[in-house]
């Protein structure tokens, strides 16, 4: 049987998919606080 490396839990296949996916989601909310003008807690009605 091969040797599959798991897809979940602490592995660098997740680790590097929850690097992609914060850097994304920081370069969104940068943008998305450039275009209107707000900060995000601003955005949420937090402030």
């Amino acid at each position: 049987m091969e040797n599959q490396e798991t897809k979940f839990g602490f592995t660098q296949f997740a680790e590097t998919w929850n690097g992609r996916l914060a850097m994304l989601g920081f370069a969104i909310g940068l943008a998305t606080e450039f275009l209107t003008g707000q900060g995000i807690l601003s955005q949420l009605g937090l402030m």
